[in-house]
């Protein structure tokens, strides 16, 4: 298996064979919550004109953000635990779509070239990396798509990474990972309360590895980008 680690928003338009597009803070974490909180579909799209659109046209939900800030209009922002606090009584059954500066922009400029598209987070790890070498994939493109999809996120290049020795077969040092994501100055803002639209709660649920055993894949179906929830049977842990 080839594997290709990319890199920003010009990373996700060269992604080849099956793109893992990783967004840990927060959108492919918000992503999983959302599945696990009951949610029946989810939609990601490039520009909150399109959700909108869609909201007029068929009543969904929409989630998401702009600059790290909630989107004006929308029903929820980009936070995982904003959506825990919210309940699953609020999603089960319900279709939202999501919009975020980073994760959805870069799944929409990967989708281009490739029919499926992964959707990557810490919270999944182990699971996408089952689900990869189960695929048969000749190339995998690994792409971080940090901040705003122009500046690299040590988060999301730890992910990578992890993903890659996983995907492999050897061991990751996910210690030093962490380590890593700790010691940003960005990250170590938002834990100390600085950011008003990341609460530290979201950094903490963001950081934890193998929540869930199922992998989220996006493809297009009837001109949406769709996201399906996959199973994945005994997932391989990073610890």
């Amino acid at each position: 298996m080839n594997i290709r680690r990319l890199s920003l928003m010009t990373g996700a338009q060269q992604a080849e064979g099956l793109p893992i597009v990783i967004d840990v803070l927060r959108a492919f974490t918000t992503s999983a919550v959302l599945f696990a909180l009951g949610l029946e579909r989810l939609i990601l799209v490039d520009a909150p004109e399109e959700a909108f659109a869609l909201r007029q046209r068929h009543g969904w939900l929409l989630g998401g953000e702009r600059g790290g800030v909630k989107i004006e209009g929308f029903d929820y922002g980009n936070s995982p635990t904003e959506l825990l606090r919210a309940g699953s009584e609020r999603f089960r059954g319900q279709t939202l779509v999501l919009r975020t500066s980073s994760g959805t922009r870069g799944v929409a400029a990967a989708i281009q070239r490739s029919p499926a598209v992964i959707l990557g987070s810490l919270v999944m790890a182990g699971a996408i990396a089952t689900y990869v070498k189960q695929s048969g994939a000749e190339t995998v493109s690994i792409v971080a798509m940090g901040s705003h999809g122009v500046t690299p996120g040590i988060e999301d290049e730890v992910c990578g990474e992890m993903l890659e020795q996983a995907i492999l077969g050897q061991s990751y040092d996910w210690l030093d990972g962490l380590r890593r994501c700790l010691n940003d100055a960005y990250i170590q803002q938002a834990l100390q309360g600085g950011l008003d639209y990341l609460p530290p709660d979201d950094i903490v649920l963001c950081l934890q590895p193998d929540l869930f055993d199922f992998v989220l894949v996006a493809q297009r179906r009837d001109g949406l980008i769709e996201v399906d929830r996959v199973p994945v049977s005994n997932p391989k842990a990073f610890r």
